[in-house]
């Protein structure tokens, strides 16, 4: 005759109930993880400290920085990037991340003169900055790998044109999306119009 099984009701057979301060640090613990994980290699938060960026960003603006696009596709001209200060920046004492946008791509030739920025000698039409900048610059080449960047406020800006270029390594991400005011929520400039220079 087959026997039939019986559930044990032993308490002392069932595992023991984990003491909840525990639970609650590894909770806590896998969240420390995970928001790491994600601030590392996927997306962060960034504020705006200063008005090199207006009209475009406005000081104490919040966004997002995505993290993910650079490993797959290059910077494209008119990306709003996120970066660690440069060899340059770093012998002038800064620490802190810049953003900036990207106007020179490795390889062009950059000029502004009489209020205009031009690439590879063709002017480009830009309507996101403050004014027209009021200084000349170039022409200058931007080696390979590096990019060439400036704020969009360009006449109150310490940008690319005062101490060089960026090299893609120090790229951290692309700023896509502002979060904070939430009267201007939204994504960035997605369409700066470059319509006869942009590859």
């Amino acid at each position: 005759m087959a026997r039939s099984l019986k559930q044990n009701t032993n308490k002392s057979n069932q595992p023991p109930q984990e003491n909840p301060w525990i639970e609650a640090i590894k909770t806590i613990a896998t969240a420390a993880i995970l928001a790491f994980g994600i601030r590392t290699f996927v997306a962060e938060a960034r504020y705006i400290p200063s008005s090199s960026m207006e009209p475009t960003l406005q000081i104490n603006d919040r966004l997002i920085i995505e993290k993910i696009s650079y490993h797959f596709q290059e910077p494209k001209r008119g990306d709003v990037v996120v970066f660690n200060p440069t060899k340059a920046l770093q012998e002038k004492d800064f620490h802190d991340a810049f953003i900036k946008r990207v106007i020179g791509l490795p390889g062009e030739t950059i000029e502004v003169k009489m209020g205009k920025v031009y690439v590879n000698g063709q002017v480009i039409k830009e309507k996101y900055i403050a004014e027209d900048p009021n200084y000349d610059y170039g022409p200058v080449t931007v080696p390979e790998g590096e990019y060439l960047v400036l704020g969009d406020n360009r006449n109150n800006s310490y940008d690319s044109h005062y101490w060089g270029y960026v090299p893609k390594d120090k790229i951290i991400g692309k700023a896509f999306v502002r979060f904070w005011p939430f009267n201007r929520l939204g994504a960035l400039d997605e369409s700066p119009i470059y319509p006869s220079t942009q590859p």
